[in-house]
Protein backbone atom coordinates (compact mmCIF):
# COMPACT_ATOMS: atom_id res chain seq x y z
CA UNK A 1 0.00 0.00 0.00
CA UNK A 2 3.32 2.66 0.37
CA UNK A 3 6.67 2.82 0.99
CA UNK A 4 8.71 1.16 -1.48
CA UNK A 5 12.06 0.71 1.33
CA UNK A 6 12.37 0.97 5.12
CA UNK A 7 14.27 2.75 7.51
CA UNK A 8 17.23 1.20 9.16
CA UNK A 9 15.88 0.47 13.15
CA UNK A 10 17.97 2.28 15.63
CA UNK A 11 16.01 3.10 18.90
CA UNK A 12 14.97 0.37 21.36
CA UNK A 13 11.52 1.24 22.56
CA UNK A 14 11.17 1.76 26.59
CA UNK A 15 8.51 -0.56 27.54
CA UNK A 16 5.61 0.94 29.91
CA UNK A 17 2.83 -0.96 32.01
CA UNK A 18 -0.28 -0.34 30.70
CA UNK A 19 -3.95 -0.91 33.10
CA UNK A 20 -6.55 -1.80 30.46
CA UNK A 21 -9.77 0.19 30.38
CA UNK A 22 -12.47 -2.06 31.73
CA UNK A 23 -13.88 -3.46 28.64
CA UNK A 24 -17.06 -6.07 27.32
CA UNK A 25 -16.47 -9.08 25.04
CA UNK A 26 -13.89 -8.84 22.74
CA UNK A 27 -15.72 -10.20 20.21
CA UNK A 28 -19.65 -9.22 20.88
CA UNK A 29 -20.62 -6.14 19.47
CA UNK A 30 -23.69 -5.22 21.64
CA UNK A 31 -21.10 -5.44 24.76
CA UNK A 32 -18.60 -2.74 24.13
CA UNK A 33 -17.81 -0.25 26.52
CA UNK A 34 -20.72 2.08 26.98
CA UNK A 35 -19.18 3.73 30.57
CA UNK A 36 -15.31 4.09 29.62
CA UNK A 37 -13.12 5.56 32.03
CA UNK A 38 -10.76 7.50 30.78
CA UNK A 39 -7.25 7.99 32.40
CA UNK A 40 -6.48 11.69 33.28
CA UNK A 41 -2.84 12.87 32.37
CA UNK A 42 -3.37 16.59 32.75
CA UNK A 43 -6.51 19.01 32.29
CA UNK A 44 -8.03 18.00 29.15
CA UNK A 45 -5.71 15.59 28.10
CA UNK A 46 -7.07 11.36 28.59
CA UNK A 47 -6.09 8.40 27.73
CA UNK A 48 -8.66 5.70 26.61
CA UNK A 49 -7.30 1.37 26.23
CA UNK A 50 -10.43 -0.50 24.70
CA UNK A 51 -9.90 -4.03 23.91
CA UNK A 52 -11.39 -4.13 20.12
CA UNK A 53 -14.79 -5.39 19.88
CA UNK A 54 -13.04 -8.34 17.72
CA UNK A 55 -10.10 -10.14 18.38
CA UNK A 56 -6.63 -9.46 16.21
CA UNK A 57 -5.14 -13.13 15.24
CA UNK A 58 -2.12 -10.83 16.39
CA UNK A 59 -1.18 -9.17 19.65
CA UNK A 60 -3.46 -7.89 22.34
CA UNK A 61 -6.34 -6.76 20.42
CA UNK A 62 -6.50 -3.27 22.13
CA UNK A 63 -7.06 0.36 20.64
CA UNK A 64 -5.58 3.40 22.87
CA UNK A 65 -6.90 6.82 21.65
CA UNK A 66 -5.50 10.28 23.53
CA UNK A 67 -8.18 12.34 23.56
CA UNK A 68 -7.14 16.01 23.16
CA UNK A 69 -9.21 19.42 24.29
CA UNK A 70 -7.45 21.89 21.57
CA UNK A 71 -8.45 24.96 23.49
CA UNK A 72 -5.66 24.03 26.27
CA UNK A 73 -3.04 22.01 24.24
CA UNK A 74 -1.47 23.71 20.69
CA UNK A 75 -1.13 21.45 17.85
CA UNK A 76 2.48 21.70 15.84
CA UNK A 77 3.42 20.20 12.62
CA UNK A 78 7.45 18.92 13.06
CA UNK A 79 9.36 17.75 9.74
CA UNK A 80 12.85 16.22 8.84
CA UNK A 81 12.74 18.39 5.74
CA UNK A 82 12.93 21.40 8.21
CA UNK A 83 16.12 23.22 8.67
CA UNK A 84 15.97 23.59 12.29
CA UNK A 85 15.07 19.75 12.34
CA UNK A 86 17.61 18.11 10.25
CA UNK A 87 16.68 13.91 10.49
CA UNK A 88 14.14 11.83 10.86
CA UNK A 89 13.29 10.45 14.59
CA UNK A 90 11.24 8.43 16.54
CA UNK A 91 7.65 10.17 18.11
CA UNK A 92 9.69 10.10 21.39
CA UNK A 93 12.94 11.72 20.12
CA UNK A 94 10.28 14.46 18.28
CA UNK A 95 8.89 15.32 21.77
CA UNK A 96 12.13 15.82 23.76
CA UNK A 97 13.63 17.72 21.03
CA UNK A 98 10.64 20.17 20.79
CA UNK A 99 9.25 20.07 24.22
CA UNK A 100 5.88 18.38 23.33
CA UNK A 101 3.19 16.51 25.40
CA UNK A 102 2.57 13.78 22.44
CA UNK A 103 3.26 12.83 18.98
CA UNK A 104 2.14 11.00 16.32
CA UNK A 105 2.95 10.22 12.73
CA UNK A 106 1.59 13.10 10.34
CA UNK A 107 1.27 10.94 7.51
CA UNK A 108 2.60 8.18 5.31
CA UNK A 109 5.89 9.36 3.61
CA UNK A 110 7.44 8.73 -0.28
CA UNK A 111 10.39 6.47 -0.62
CA UNK A 112 13.00 9.37 0.23
CA UNK A 113 12.04 9.06 4.42
CA UNK A 114 11.55 12.66 3.83
CA UNK A 115 8.42 14.02 2.15
CA UNK A 116 4.49 13.45 2.97
CA UNK A 117 2.81 11.63 0.20
CA UNK A 118 0.61 14.94 -0.31
CA UNK A 119 0.17 18.47 0.63
CA UNK A 120 1.69 19.48 4.14
CA UNK A 121 3.34 22.39 5.21
CA UNK A 122 3.11 25.21 7.80
CA UNK A 123 3.16 29.21 7.16
CA UNK A 124 6.69 28.79 7.11
CA UNK A 125 7.67 25.53 5.76
CA UNK A 126 6.23 23.49 3.13
CA UNK A 127 7.47 19.65 3.01
CA UNK A 128 5.07 18.66 0.37
CA UNK A 129 3.29 21.49 -1.65
CA UNK A 130 0.88 19.00 -3.44
CA UNK A 131 -2.40 18.38 -3.33
CA UNK A 132 -3.43 14.91 -3.82
CA UNK A 133 -6.98 13.57 -4.47
CA UNK A 134 -7.34 12.55 -1.14
CA UNK A 135 -10.35 14.08 0.68
CA UNK A 136 -9.27 14.76 4.22
CA UNK A 137 -6.91 17.80 5.39
CA UNK A 138 -6.06 18.25 8.75
CA UNK A 139 -6.23 21.87 9.78
CA UNK A 140 -5.07 23.75 12.87
CA UNK A 141 -3.07 27.30 13.68
CA UNK A 142 -5.99 29.16 13.20
CA UNK A 143 -5.95 32.38 11.90
CA UNK A 144 -8.71 33.83 13.70
CA UNK A 145 -11.21 32.63 16.85
CA UNK A 146 -13.84 32.95 14.52
CA UNK A 147 -13.07 28.86 13.53
CA UNK A 148 -12.44 25.80 15.90
CA UNK A 149 -8.52 25.40 16.36
CA UNK A 150 -8.06 22.27 15.05
CA UNK A 151 -10.36 20.97 11.89
CA UNK A 152 -10.29 17.71 9.81
CA UNK A 153 -11.72 19.02 6.35
CA UNK A 154 -13.08 16.82 4.30
CA UNK A 155 -12.88 18.17 0.88
CA UNK A 156 -16.33 16.05 -0.08
CA UNK A 157 -19.08 18.24 1.90
CA UNK A 158 -16.33 21.17 2.02
CA UNK A 159 -14.22 24.04 0.21
CA UNK A 160 -10.45 23.65 0.60
CA UNK A 161 -9.63 26.83 -0.86
CA UNK A 162 -11.83 28.55 1.43
CA UNK A 163 -10.94 26.85 4.42
CA UNK A 164 -7.12 27.35 3.07
CA UNK A 165 -7.81 30.83 3.55
CA UNK A 166 -8.82 30.28 7.94
CA UNK A 167 -5.44 28.41 8.68
CA UNK A 168 -1.80 28.02 8.76
CA UNK A 169 -0.86 23.97 8.95
CA UNK A 170 -2.65 21.64 6.93
CA UNK A 171 -1.62 17.71 6.43
CA UNK A 172 -3.50 16.06 3.85
CA UNK A 173 -4.19 11.99 4.26
CA UNK A 174 -6.01 9.21 3.32
CA UNK A 175 -10.03 9.91 4.75
CA UNK A 176 -11.37 7.10 6.99
CA UNK A 177 -14.58 8.55 8.43
CA UNK A 178 -16.42 10.75 6.11
CA UNK A 179 -18.31 14.10 6.73
CA UNK A 180 -21.06 11.97 6.54
CA UNK A 181 -20.31 9.89 9.64
CA UNK A 182 -19.57 6.93 6.89
CA UNK A 183 -16.63 4.36 6.76
CA UNK A 184 -15.25 5.10 3.04
CA UNK A 185 -12.31 2.78 3.12
CA UNK A 186 -12.76 -0.26 0.56
CA UNK A 187 -12.34 -3.90 2.10
CA UNK A 188 -9.06 -5.36 1.50
CA UNK A 189 -6.91 -8.43 2.74
CA UNK A 190 -4.13 -6.70 3.71
CA UNK A 191 -3.71 -5.96 7.37
CA UNK A 192 -1.50 -3.63 9.44
CA UNK A 193 -0.78 -1.66 12.67
CA UNK A 194 -2.25 1.31 12.26
CA UNK A 195 -2.18 5.15 13.64
CA UNK A 196 -4.62 7.62 12.80
CA UNK A 197 -5.73 11.10 13.55
CA UNK A 198 -9.81 11.79 14.46
CA UNK A 199 -12.00 13.90 15.92
CA UNK A 200 -15.12 13.53 18.18
CA UNK A 201 -18.43 15.26 18.23
CA UNK A 202 -17.40 17.47 20.72
CA UNK A 203 -14.28 18.95 19.01
CA UNK A 204 -11.89 16.52 20.92
CA UNK A 205 -8.55 15.55 18.85
CA UNK A 206 -7.84 11.80 18.88
CA UNK A 207 -4.76 10.30 18.34
CA UNK A 208 -5.64 6.83 17.69
CA UNK A 209 -3.17 3.75 17.74
CA UNK A 210 -3.25 0.23 17.57
CA UNK A 211 -0.56 -2.09 17.37
CA UNK A 212 -3.00 -5.64 16.40
CA UNK A 213 -3.42 -5.47 12.57
CA UNK A 214 -6.43 -5.01 11.40
CA UNK A 215 -7.60 -3.94 7.58
CA UNK A 216 -8.77 -0.64 7.34
CA UNK A 217 -11.91 -1.08 6.55
CA UNK A 218 -12.12 -3.63 9.99
CA UNK A 219 -10.32 -0.92 11.70
CA UNK A 220 -12.79 1.83 11.04
CA UNK A 221 -15.53 -0.22 11.77
CA UNK A 222 -14.64 -1.01 15.21
CA UNK A 223 -13.53 2.69 15.90
CA UNK A 224 -17.14 3.95 15.44
CA UNK A 225 -17.78 0.58 17.79
CA UNK A 226 -15.93 2.42 20.54
CA UNK A 227 -17.54 4.82 22.83
CA UNK A 228 -15.38 8.11 20.98
CA UNK A 229 -18.42 9.06 19.57
CA UNK A 230 -15.90 9.75 16.51
CA UNK A 231 -17.25 12.37 13.45
CA UNK A 232 -14.09 12.04 11.29
CA UNK A 233 -11.09 10.37 11.14
CA UNK A 234 -8.04 9.89 8.73
CA UNK A 235 -5.23 7.59 8.20
CA UNK A 236 -1.58 8.82 9.39
CA UNK A 237 0.61 5.34 9.09
CA UNK A 238 0.45 1.92 8.81
CA UNK A 239 3.02 -1.14 10.42
CA UNK A 240 6.41 -0.92 12.07
CA UNK A 241 6.40 3.01 11.92
CA UNK A 242 2.43 3.32 12.94
CA UNK A 243 3.64 5.54 16.72
CA UNK A 244 2.19 7.13 19.25
CA UNK A 245 4.20 8.82 22.11
CA UNK A 246 2.91 10.38 25.16
CA UNK A 247 5.14 12.04 28.35
CA UNK A 248 2.38 14.03 30.62
CA UNK A 249 1.31 13.92 34.30
CA UNK A 250 4.33 12.33 35.39
CA UNK A 251 2.99 9.11 33.14
CA UNK A 252 4.90 8.00 30.14
CA UNK A 253 3.51 6.13 26.81
CA UNK A 254 5.19 4.67 23.93
CA UNK A 255 3.15 2.89 21.40
CA UNK A 256 4.79 1.38 18.50
CA UNK A 257 3.45 -0.75 15.52
CA UNK A 258 4.65 -4.42 14.07
CA UNK A 259 2.55 -6.38 11.69
CA UNK A 260 2.23 -5.34 7.72
CA UNK A 261 1.20 -7.87 5.36
CA UNK A 262 3.81 -8.40 3.11
CA UNK A 263 6.32 -7.11 4.64
CA UNK A 264 6.45 -7.87 8.63
CA UNK A 265 3.74 -11.23 9.27
CA UNK A 266 4.39 -10.95 12.98
CA UNK A 267 4.20 -8.84 16.25
CA UNK A 268 7.93 -9.61 16.93
CA UNK A 269 9.05 -5.69 16.47
CA UNK A 270 10.09 -4.10 19.13
CA UNK A 271 11.51 -0.75 18.49
CA UNK A 272 10.21 2.39 17.50
CA UNK A 273 11.16 3.46 13.97
CA UNK A 274 12.82 6.81 13.36
CA UNK A 275 9.81 8.72 11.20
CA UNK A 276 10.53 11.74 9.28
CA UNK A 277 7.21 14.21 9.80
CA UNK A 278 4.44 14.18 13.41
CA UNK A 279 1.96 16.43 14.53
CA UNK A 280 2.50 16.55 18.29
CA UNK A 281 1.07 18.94 21.14
CA UNK A 282 1.87 21.56 23.45
CA UNK A 283 0.12 23.13 26.22
CA UNK A 284 -1.40 26.28 25.64
CA UNK A 285 -0.08 28.99 27.49
CA UNK A 286 -2.98 30.21 27.83
CA UNK A 287 -6.53 28.75 27.23
CA UNK A 288 -8.60 29.48 24.69
CA UNK A 289 -11.62 28.85 26.70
Amino acid sequence: MKRAGKTILFFILISVTITPVEAGPKNDRQNVQSDPKWQTLLEGLELGIFFSPRLSEVGDSMIRVLRIDPDRYEFKLFNTTSSDQGRTRTAKEWCLRNGLVAAINASMYQTDHKTSVSLMLTESHTNNPRLSKDMTILAFDRQSDEVPPVKIIDRQCEDFQTWKKKYRTFVQSIRMVSCKGKNVWTQQPQKWSTAAIGIDNNGKILFIHARSPYSTHDFINLLQMLPLDISRAMYAEGGPEAQLYISAGGHEFEFIGSFESNFNNNNENTIAWPIPNIVGITLRKTSTK
